[in-house]
């Protein structure tokens, strides 16, 4: 792969994820970092102080000709920009989710048909090993499922002023619940029916119409059921943050946390510890046949090597020209479900698709 020109690209937003994302291009000597944006001057890494930060995407669009963008700025500017990457010609990676509106999701996957461009979503759980494999295992046991998963985060300081500022535009369960979803659509395949949501704002800090905890429920076609809750803030519980758990008529697979990991610790969000496999399987005497598996998951990439795989199977994505339909209609998918979820909680009412 040597031999083939870097790929150039503009990466746009330098919160966590847009600075990790730098970080994995400017280590790989697929890509070539032409340039950043950002309207304030970040603190940055030693290793991206030297690139040039320009305060307006639009103008660096025009002047740098990237081949690439990359989008990781707060999701209300993502449709907008990803549409003007493809029709300057670029492949696009848009941090999740996609688009804050199912048709502004729909209008991103459209563009990036029409230009005959790679969309790449940053769904980073897909890229996951552990995750991976609980979705391998889940898949195994067959359907109805009972999806039952949540990421809450007791947040202070810097990481609750990063909170306040994404629920400007996006509560909790849009912001992480599109994984989550994401991970449940990826185990059952079935379609979803009906969504219902409940939510409660619990800080005078943020707007009066956004709420920071919040909990969704999903139908599915064929019979499945699941849950999500997310809540972000100082006040959030610690106790059974992270629950991970998909039950089946034969049995369950859950990852099990380590008790003394801290929500607060990104690490901790991919984290799995162990998969914790177990089966329904009675013998005559009406006792588990088997006991639960326990699988290590030793040697899990932390959150800067998902990013590294992640941009990797970017590069893949456009040199080997892979076909990305199924991925962004799942983006879409999860996105749909979330925002029903929003409505939801919104209306008091729930959602049919």
């Amino acid at each position: 792969m040597s031999h083939e020109k870097p790929i150039r690209v503009l990466v746009a937003g330098l919160g966590n994820m847009g600075r990790s994302h730098a970080l994995a291009y400017h280590n790989n000597p697929g890509f070539e970092i032409v340039g950043l944006v950002n309207r304030s001057t970040p603190k940055l890494e030693p290793e991206l102080q030297a690139y040039t930060i320009h305060p307006d995407f639009a103008t660096a669009l025009a002047e740098l000709k990237p081949d690439l963008c990359s989008i990781n700025t707060y999701s209300d500017s993502h449709a907008d920009y990803a549409v003007a990457a493809f029709e300057a010609g670029c492949d696009v990676f848009v941090e999740k989710p996609l688009a804050t509106t199912v048709a502004d999701a729909e209008r991103v996957v459209a563009a990036a048909k029409k230009a005959g461009r790679k969309l790449v979503i940053g769904y980073i759980l897909r890229h996951h090993p552990s995750w991976t494999k609980l979705i391998e295992e889940a898949r195994k046991l067959g359907p109805p499922y009972v999806f039952r998963m949540n990421l809450n985060q007791q947040s202070s300081g810097p990481t609750w002023a990063t909170h306040k500022s994404l629920m400007q535009t996006t509560s909790p369960i849009v912001d992480c619940g599109v994984h989550y979803v994401d991970v449940m659509c990826q185990i059952t395949d079935a379609r979803a029916v009906e969504v219902r949501g409940m939510g409660l704002r619990m800080s005078d800090e943020i707007a009066a119409d956004m709420y920071n905890y919040g909990q969704l429920q999903v139908l599915f076609e064929d019979g499945s059921v699941g849950w999500y809750e997310a809540g972000w803030g100082p006040m959030i519980s610690e106790t059974a943050f992270f629950v991970k758990d998909v039950m089946s008529p034969k049995g369950a697979v859950s990852i099990v946390m380590d008790p003394n990991a801290k929500s607060d610790d990104i690490d901790t969000h991919t984290k799995t510890s162990v998969i914790r496999l177990h089966t329904a399987e009675t013998g005559p005497d009406g006792k588990f046949i088997r006991p639960d598996q326990d699988m290590r998951m030793t040697g899990e990439p932390g959150h800067q090597a998902l990013c590294d795989l992640e941009q990797a199977f970017m590069l893949r994505a456009i040199r080997e020209d892979l076909n990305l339909d199924r991925h962004m209609a799942d983006a879409v998918a999860s996105l749909r479900i979330c925002l029903a979820a929003d409505e939801s909680v919104r209306t008091g009412q729930p959602v049919r698709l």
